[in-house]
């Protein structure tokens, strides 16, 4: 029997390359899968037929949108996961689903083996093997890019002289990644971390600066889930696309940011993710009025690190399994809605209300009507500070000590 490999093809330079060299290089048929995560732009059917036209003897599209939206993205809303407190993990979402699809098909088709475009400059080589070796440990992985030692420049040439039918050349160097969650552009000029990115490179938002009047939108979550928008019933998919719509309109969820890389390495990206960006701040300002004090603090801790493992590549760890049983139980009262303006590259909530709140206007108030009993509160501080307060007088009656 012919050995068979199944390729993660995204229609790319990279991946199209690697049909070829895999062919030549092992004698095995190719088997290309692309997944739809919603990152629009070409039809998936025209990407299908490229993967052929580049060699391979069968291609398969599969639609990823609402298990994308649903299991993978929604999971990084309820945590707020933002890389370096900045970055909200476009790609780094995507890796996982692609990776469970990839072992699916090496069943479906008997291949013993996956392969994936990935460099060994970056992340997703990672993410896509350990997720694999997770998934299905008996797999045999390549990654003929990385092992060939193939340049991007090398790549082109390549692909040059097979006329092999692909987007990237000499004059659009750029390498994007996206799915309905962002879109993540890198290489080219923008190497060079003193240049400032150019207006052409993005596609998901516009310019923040053009005048256009203010978006007021409001989001209801249900237990930390968006499940309306203005009064609209919506799926978790519906909802990062109209915010996608809505944000990128005003230019919401433009990041340019160096960043550390799983391999070591320092890399300068340019994001964008308008939709992500306006959910997590909704979500977030949602917690804020539903979440405990000592739980809210606990939880941010807790996104942080769950993000630092997303985008480690360790989506099916032990340890994110924990993290994630923690995220769902503090999202059991984050529901009501957020009012918000989208404008100007900035989502500013001005509006919350929920039926969990824990906002008591009465505690709070400075007028007559508060309940706030504030003689309490003098006894309250002494003890609050006592320790301090015990340490400072030890400092203090220590440092005249001479003797």
């Amino acid at each position: 029997m012919t050995q068979r490999i199944v390729l993660a093809y995204s229609g790319g330079l990279d991946t199209s390359v690697a049909i070829g060299w895999l062919a030549h290089a092992t004698g095995a048929e190719i088997i290309c899968v692309a997944g739809d995560v919603g990152q629009g732009g070409e039809d998936m059917e025209i990407i299908r037929q490229r993967a052929l036209a580049c060699g391979a003897v069968e291609a398969v599209v599969a639609d990823m949108r609402d298990e994308f939206a649903d299991e993978y993205c929604l999971p990084a809303l309820q945590a707020n996961a933002l890389y370096m407190d900045t970055y909200p993990l476009v790609s780094s979402l995507s890796r996982p689903v692609i990776a469970k699809h990839l072992v699916q098909a090496a069943r479906e088709f008997g291949a013993d083996t996956v392969a994936h475009g990935c460099t060994g400059l970056g992340n997703d080589q990672v993410r896509f093997e350990v997720s694999i070796g997770a998934l299905a440990p008996d797999l045999k992985i390549l990654a003929p890019v990385r092992d060939s030692g193939m340049s991007r420049d090398k790549a082109i040439i390549f692909a040059e002289e097979k006329e092999l039918p692909i987007e990237t050349t000499r004059s659009n160097p750029y390498s994007i990644d996206q799915n309905v969650w962002g879109r993540a552009v890198e290489t080219g000029f923008l190497e060079d971390i003193w240049n400032a990115p150019i207006e052409d490179l993005y596609s998901y938002t516009q310019n923040p600066d053009t005048p256009r009047d203010p978006d007021e939108v409001t989001i209801r979550f249900e237990a930390g889930v968006p499940v309306a928008i203005d009064g609209k019933q919506v799926s978790v998919l519906q909802a990062i696309e109209e915010l996608n719509r809505r944000a990128g309109a005003q230019g919401i969820g433009r990041i340019d940011m160096v960043e550390d890389r799983v391999v070591g390495i320092k890399s300068r990206e340019v994001y964008e993710a308008p939709g992500a960006m306006a959910l997590i701040t909704a979500h977030r300002e949602l917690e804020n009025v539903t979440l405990e004090r000592e739980q809210a603090r606990f939880k941010r801790q807790v996104g942080a690190r769950w993000s630092e493992l997303v985008y480690d590549g360790l989506w099916y760890s032990p340890l994110k399994q924990s993290l994630d049983a923690f995220i769902a139980d503090t999202q059991r009262y984050v529901s009501g809605e957020i009012r918000m303006v989208l404008h100007g590259g900035r989502a500013v909530p001005t509006g919350r209300r929920s039926d969990a709140s824990l906002y008591d206007y009465h505690l709070a108030t400075y007028d007559a009507e508060s309940t706030f009993d504030q003689s309490l509160a003098k006894g309250f501080v002494r003890l609050w500070g006592l320790n301090i307060k015990t340490a400072a007088a030890r400092d203090q009656r220590l440092s005249g000590d001479k003797s």
